[in-house]
């Protein structure tokens, strides 16, 4: 392994253990400075059991270090992460990066997958490998890391190892392929804007013509000119919806092909038969799902319970699909699901997390159909409290399928040949069930976001229809409940037996995060609590102030940012969206590898197989809980960048058009527009407002004139034209039409936190931040040397915000 140099100086141990010694000797009590170091020198691993214990900290000591501890997390300088204390910004011990360069001296950098702007510019981390040993990582790699306290050199602030290298890149290109006039080369329009363009060997062209998208391999670096690349594949004409994921595929790297011998092993995979499950035949639980679902993991039944005891009391049951039995620990199955995390949802396909002959066929639940599920019975009493569940695996037969809109009409009068036979003796007690549960829910008070998302509905040949925003019913509400219940029984089961499982769990915001959430309020006359911790209500108290006023989705969407993301870890902080203690994935194996590990650990719980969780496996859950969190986000933003692209396709042909939109995020260089009727995102470079200098202020998230004092502040309803669309870059560029709010701004009205440059227009290079800090590669013009990658696309950052609403406001079933 090279030596390195020595990098930036960092605290050494032994001054810790320095003062620690003076501490006791003296009896003097550590200080500020003292925590701070200590936290600095083990990120993830000092809580406050571990400082006490360091600082030889007993009795009375321990009060007034945890006030001291909550005062230095007030004050923003350090956080709670899983019981332990970080400093804002720091990594955890493990976590995946994508390995995007070489130092000056050829190692490996990479970068965390998963880094939120907010925190800062994404850090750098010295990869450490040794020749011959391990695995052998290479640029453009996905790979698991852990943190050590090697020595970083200048270019990285971080140094690690590698516990598994988790995708090998394949050096592959995806680009628009482009011919010139005359006998020069053809070129590649990369879809990456962060690629340079460059020539296209014309030998082979693979029967490519002008405007296919295409994917490259680079033969020349290029360093005294334009890169040079040849074919490997012609995906032809990109205007369909196939196409356009294709390129999400591509730029995320999912993995959409299974391999040989996962396919042999899924065709060989047999029906169950009933052997020694229970027998729940003849239990009428029913599917309700969206009506193109392919695959149904979820069944559900209630009934009142027969106990005296429990008056007004309801009986849950829920069977999920028995994807444990199938799905066995080491096998080629086994895993390439855990290479791919979960399924990843497209408008016209998905690719799944396992192959069709498991999850279309022998897992999903079909209509009378026998299946083997691992389904949890819940009793509630009349409050909607859970009083006690048991788990049980058995053989099950789907009474009906039903779709959302088929059950709610059902229950609202609108009958047809299925549900007429099932409303009375089926459907009417599951609804009066939810009516128990939802009892508990509203007591539970968790946060309540309404941010509907937008779907995509495709014509026959792929293209964009229109898009729609659906109707939220109770028949969703309820199956979500009936999920989120049994995946806290799962979480309370494992608990109780000590067995080994991967929490769902999402913390609480950050203290910065709140910082930024009370400055915009106070921007709009309203208030955050300045003492005290913080829970769900306190935000919900917000929004139903705002309900159905003109702010009510911009309020939505800023709490929505402030808030921390959902993750998989073995080490339980609860979940904060939820106002749960404890929870688990458990009710979606066929889509998601955290649910299989779950329902591996209630087999070995209750003994009820030879299939459960291996032996070793509670040393390897944090590594996996990072990996498949890794995975989640991947696969969020894969799903949003197909999305906005087929939007920003559909709207090239509207060039010209005037549309009603709201400003949905305001950064220096300008302002992101979000419009009514579709939820098209675009930009508006502050350089094209007028004819005046807008600068900006971030207190009050605004766009500020310099002269005339006009304001453009987050929440602004505007009318804007369409200038540019980049469909393969899921980027629109408008033009505002409506003037300013009329304000005190002028040339002093607001602070000088910023300037909006006006080099920073669409034809010339740079950078922009993004809603959330981040920053992406400034939009180029037709013409210059990004081939017409025009136009500016919302940040990595929103779309991330975007991406992860679902999780954030409670959609954790």
């Amino acid at each position: 392994m090279t030596t390195r140099r020595s990098g930036p100086p960092k605290p050494k141990r032994p001054a810790v253990a320095r003062r620690k010694a003076a501490a006791k000797t003296t009896g003097d009590f550590p200080s500020r400075d003292d925590i701070l170091a200590f936290v600095a020198e083990n990120p993830g691993k000092a809580g406050k059991r571990e400082i006490a214990r360091h600082f030889g900290i007993t009795g009375a000591g321990r009060i007034q270090l945890k006030k001291m501890l909550k005062d230095l997390a007030g004050e923003g300088l350090v956080a709670k992460r899983q019981k332990r204390l970080i400093r804002p910004g720091d990594l955890p011990p493990v976590f995946v990066v994508a390995l995007v360069a070489r130092d000056e001296d050829g190692e490996l950098l990479g970068e965390p997958e998963d880094w939120d702007p907010e925190s800062g510019p994404t850090p750098k981390v010295l990869i450490l490998t040794t020749k011959g040993k391990g695995p052998q990582p290479g640029l453009g790699d996905r790979a698991l890391i852990r943190l050590t306290d090697a020595e970083t050199g200048f270019e990285a602030q971080y140094a690690a190892r590698i516990i598994k290298v988790l995708e090998k890149s394949h050096g592959a290109i995806l680009g628009i392929f482009r011919l010139r006039e005359g006998n020069k080369w053809p070129y590649l329009e990369p879809i990456d804007r962060k690629s340079r363009e460059m020539d296209v060997d014309p030998a082979d062209l693979k029967g490519a013509r002008d405007g296919d998208l295409v994917s490259v391999t680079v033969t020349k670096s290029g360093r005294y000119g334009a890169p040079r690349a040849e074919i490997i594949e012609r995906f032809g004409a990109p205007g369909s919806e196939k196409a356009i994921s294709e390129i999400a595929l591509h730029s995320h790297g999912i993995r959409h092909e299974f391999p040989r011998e996962v396919i042999a092993e899924a065709e060989a995979a047999q029906p169950v038969t009933l052997g020694k499950r229970e027998d729940w035949r003849k239990i009428p639980l029913v599917t309700i799902d969206p009506p193109d679902a392919k695959d149904h993991d979820d069944a559900v039944f209630a009934e009142p319970d027969e106990d005296p005891a429990n008056e007004g009391g309801q009986v849950v049951y829920v069977a999920i699909a028995d994807v444990a039995h199938y799905i066995r620990p080491g096998s080629a199955l086994d895993r390439e699901a855990h290479l791919r995390g979960n399924s990843v949802y497209f408008p016209d396909r998905v690719i799944p997390m396992l192959p069709e002959r498991i999850s279309n066929d022998l897992c999903s639940l079909r209509e009378k159909e026998d299946r083997p599920a691992m389904a949890v019975r819940m009793v509630f009493d009349k409050t909607g409290r859970k009083t006690g569940h048991t788990f049980h695996r058995v053989l099950m037969r789907s009474a009906a399928k039903l779709s959302y809109l088929q059950a709610q009409k059902a229950i609202d009068g609108v009958l047809d040949d299925k549900t007429e036979t099932l409303v009375d003796g089926v459907l009417k007690p599951i609804w009066a069930a939810y009516a128990v549960l939802k009892l508990g829910r509203d007591a539970r008070e968790p946060l309540e976001l309404d941010l509907p998302e937008r779907k995509i509905a495709l014509k026959e040949d792929g293209s964009v229809d229109h898009v729609y925003v659906p109707e939220r019913l109770d028949a969703h509400k309820l199956i979500e409940e009936f999920m989120i219940q049994a995946n806290v029984a799962a979480a309370e089961t494992l608990e109780k037996k000590k067995t080994a499982l991967l929490y769902r769990i999402h913390d609480a915001s950050t203290p910065e995060k709140l910082e930024h959430l009370k400055e915009f309020l106070s921007t709009i006359n309203m208030k955050l609590p300045s003492t005290g911790g913080l829970r769900p209500s306190v935000f919900n108290g917000i929004l139903a102030k705002v309900k159905d006023g003109p702010q009510s989705q911009l309020i939505n969407e800023v709490i929505l940012r402030s808030q921390a993301q959902a993750e998989y870890n073995p080490q339980n902080i609860g979940h904060f969206g939820l106002n749960l203690r404890r929870y688990a994935h458990f009710t979606s194996p066929i889509r998601r590898y955290a649910d299989l590990i779950v329902h591996r650990g209630l087999v070995a719980a209750h003994g009820l197989g030879d299939d459960g969780l291996p032996e070793g496996i509670e040393a390897k859950l944090e590594a996996i809980g990072a990996e498949i969190s890794a995975a989640e986000r991947k696969a969020m933003l894969a799903e949003r960048d197909t999305i906005d692209r087929l939007i920003a396709l559909w709207m090239a042909e509207q060039i010209g058009a005037t549309f009603k939109g709201r400003i949905a995020g305001v950064v220096k260089s300008g302002m992101f527009i979000r419009l009514n009727d579709t939820g098209a995102d675009g930009f508006v470079p502050a350089s094209t407002i007028g004819l005046d200098y807008y600068r900006y202020d971030e207190g009050s998230h605004s766009l500020i004139g310099d002269k005339s004092g006009e304001t453009y502040q987050l929440g602004d309803i505007v009318d804007v034209k369409l200038v540019e669309a980049a469909p393969f870059a899921g980027a629109l560029r408008f033009e505002v039409l409506t003037p300013g709010r009329k304000g005190s701004g002028g040339s002093g009205g607001a602070q000088r936190r910023g300037r909006a440059s006006p080099e920073r227009t669409p034809g010339r290079s740079g950078s922009r931040s993004g809603p959330k800090g981040g920053t992406t590669p400034g939009p180029k013009r037709p013409g210059t040397s990004g081939g017409g990658k025009s136009g500016s696309k919302p940040s990595r950052a929103a779309r991330k915000a975007r991406a992860s609403t679902r999780e954030n406001s409670g959609n954790e079933s």
